[in-house]
């Protein structure tokens, strides 16, 4: 009798070969591609739909009544980091991934098949909100459960590297929203596009569910998971357990997450409407510069990761500590008076150079706070009360600044942010749960 044919979910990670390693990570961050292009989206095409939602004559109280929904979108992600975060502990992390990609897609394809307010009035920005509540469900469970995933499978020494792949594929959700975006820019006019042209992407956003799910449907399970599982201590992940047993933990992880989310939603979704809004671009040219630059924001991401393997992360995030609170203010205050498409490049670019001091250290900073039982959990819930405090707001902070004629005081609420998430890991001893856990 021949022996009996191992299953890819079954293989010990040590004997994982690199090959096998990549198609497990790519697999488990793959559905951030999705779950941030369908997000993205919304952020993206705003500026053609609001007005059909939103029928105002001032295009910023439109803007801001589209960012408001834009913001409450985040305030579910909390209450699914809870509940997807405690299925990931208890169930594995391919499960928890698995169930995030389809929720999103649901969200999707009600905003593609939404009708206008002229059709039926007030229900129409009802039914948006609605679902933009669904795909903030699905997209907290998603943080956790991939982080966790790729901070487990990754090697000692390269982890870095392999969790930077989780913000390769976010970035590449988003730069795919802004590539359609460009793309039907190109292809139909202004009238089209805020028609019917803008359901287009999220038509297309429910469809890319398919293939993720297929990718992950021979994932391999971490080693951390399955031990967790087999000797019961997963069953203490809950929300109580994680707020009395690591209550400190969960601070820091919120504290570290609250000025890097602000920073990344600053210099990404929103800097789309402020060189519309304040610089005075066409949406065209707006869009152009912030996909360009979010594509070097994104190749940005490996090479960090390898950084923070070869010096720590501390050094990483004292670059992003130092450069926000010194240059967040220069920055946007060049971008407002700046009438260059390039000038405006670099000068976003720059600021997203210094949150790759974030987003280098953030999943592996994170994961390592938590024990393997409750690490899907402990990663997800301080993270989404974070961004949906901070992140989600990002938007709609900053046009209330605009509309009230005091737009430098949100350089400044940025820069205080970035300080105070820097300080918080600096100054904290952050032993290593990941080592620990290795089996």
């Amino acid at each position: 009798m021949g022996s009996q044919q191992q299953s890819p979910s079954s293989i010990p990670n040590a004997h994982l070969t690199f090959g096998q390693r990549i198609k497990s990570i790519v697999g488990g961050s793959a559905g951030n591609l999705v779950e941030y292009y369908d997000w993205y989206v919304y952020s993206a095409f705003t500026l053609y739909f609001a007005p059909i939602f939103f029928p105002q004559s001032n295009s910023t109280i439109q803007l801001l009544q589209a960012a408001v929904i834009f913001a409450l979108g985040f305030f579910m992600r909390p209450l699914g980091a809870w509940i997807m975060g405690v299925y990931s502990d208890r169930k594995g992390r391919k499960a928890g991934l698995t169930l995030s990609v389809g929720m999103m897609s649901v969200g999707s394809l009600m905003i593609a098949l939404l009708p206008t307010y002229n059709s039926i009035g007030i229900a129409a920005p009802i039914i948006l909100l609605v679902a933009r509540l669904l795909q903030g469900l699905s997209l907290g469970g998603e943080y956790g459960a991939s982080a966790t995933y790729l901070s487990e499978l990754a090697t000692p020494k390269n982890r870095g590297f392999y969790a930077s792949f989780q913000y390769i594929t976010l970035i590449s959700g988003q730069l795919l929203a802004l590539a359609v975006l460009l793309v039907l820019q190109a292809t139909l006019s202004h009238d089209e596009l805020q028609q019917w042209g803008w359901r287009i992407p999220f038509f297309i956003g429910a469809a890319l569910a398919i293939t993720v799910l297929w990718l992950r449907r021979n994932l391999i399970e971490t080693d951390q998971s399955i031990a967790s599982q087999k000797s019961g201590a997963n069953k203490k992940s809950s929300a109580f357990a994680l707020f009395k047993e690591y209550p400190l933990e969960a601070l820091k992880v919120f504290l570290l997450t609250a000025g890097g989310t602000l920073s990344f939603y600053a210099y990404t979704t929103y800097t789309q409407k402020f060189l519309v809004n304040t610089s005075g671009f066409s949406k065209e040219t707006a869009t152009e510069i912030n996909a360009c630059a979010v594509l070097f924001f994104m190749l940005l991401q490996p090479i960090a990761g390898h950084l923070s393997d070869r010096f720590g992360k501390k050094v990483m995030i004292w670059f992003f500590g130092i450069g926000g609170v010194l240059f967040t203010y220069p920055l946007f205050t060049m971008l407002s008076g700046t009438t260059s498409a390039m000038t405006a490049f670099f000068l976003i670019a720059a600021g997203l150079l210094i949150t790759t001091g974030y987003t280098s250290i953030n999943v592996i900073a994170k994961s390592e706070m938590f024990p393997a039982h409750i690490r899907s959990l402990g990663v997800a819930l301080p993270y989404a009360l974070a961004t949906s405090i901070f992140g989600g707001t990002t938007e709609a902070i900053g046009l209330l600044f605009k509309n009230y004629n005091f737009e430098s005081g949100f350089y400044i609420y940025i820069s205080v942010m970035i300080g105070i998430s820097a300080l918080t890991y600096i100054l904290a001893k952050n032993p290593s749960e990941l080592d620990k856990d290795r089996v």
